[in-house]
């Protein structure tokens, strides 16, 4: 059996359970896999850029 780590959302911690210690279900920690032929990359940037506008960043 394979062993994934997982992230809760909520409190941030890193488990390999699929619920938290916090009672929330967690979520994988790994990114998704870039292709260079994604049909959703420019909504991704689109995001990120409004993400970093939002915080001042940009």
């Amino acid at each position: 059996m394979m062993r994934h780590i997982f992230k809760c959302g909520n409190c941030k911690k890193y488990t390999m359970k699929e619920t938290c210690d916090c009672g929330n279900k967690t979520l994988f920690s790994r990114p998704v896999k870039y292709t260079p032929n994604d049909k959703f990359s420019s909504y991704k940037r689109k995001a990120k850029i409004e993400q970093y506008v939002k915080r001042g960043l940009l």
